[in-house]
């Protein structure tokens, strides 16, 4: 193969495994990580990964971890899904420095929510694209005219609104009309 294949490939690998590394993970690791020896690798993954064969001793653990991981989830990957993988990785690649840094602080941000909070905001990026394409459209269009002020109200309309559909006998009242009066 071309250089520019492996390099395609290797980009495609790692752009491939980072949803991976996102998933339940520690959020410091008690321990260093152990270093991956070259030789434990499938044949499959020295090939795949074979721009690395030379350095990888010098590679920190850690990163070969990544790489190790990353290329069985790439080899475990049926050929619809190293299409789409290419596809994300040259969606991502034409971005913007600016809009890709602003990507990954949005990501760092999410995964330092604690579990139950990351798994609303996937509910709730779910309920959004269930939403019908116009409605998905304006409701954007709105959140970007919006102030900071106002976007955190909106969000606390949506959780209201939210609650009230989970339990629908908690709704938010004011006690003032039922309070009694002073004697």
């Amino acid at each position: 193969m071309t250089k520019k294949l492996y390099s395609l490939l290797l980009a495609l690998l790692m752009a491939a495994a980072i949803p991976a590394f996102a998933q339940d993970l520690p959020a410091a690791p008690a321990t260093p990580p152990a270093p991956v020896a070259w030789s434990s690798l499938s044949p499959q993954q020295q090939q795949l990964l074979s721009k690395f064969g030379g350095q990888w001793s010098s590679l920190p653990p850690a990163r070969q971890q990544a790489l190790a991981h990353g290329s069985e989830r790439w080899l475990g990957m049926s050929p619809t899904e190293r299409d789409t993988a290419r596809e994300r990785f040259s969606r991502w690649n034409a971005l913007p420095p600016e809009e890709r840094h602003a990507l990954r602080n949005r990501w760092q941000r999410f995964q330092a929510l604690p579990p139950e909070q990351q798994a609303a905001v996937r509910e709730n990026f779910h309920r959004f694209q269930q939403l019908p394409a116009e409605r998905r459209q304006m409701l954007r269009e709105q959140w970007n005219r919006a102030s900071p002020a106002e976007r955190k109200e909106m969000a606390q309309r949506a959780r209201d609104r939210k609650n009230v559909k989970r339990n629908p006998g908690a709704r938010r009242m004011n006690p003032a009309p039922f309070a009694r009066p002073p004697h």
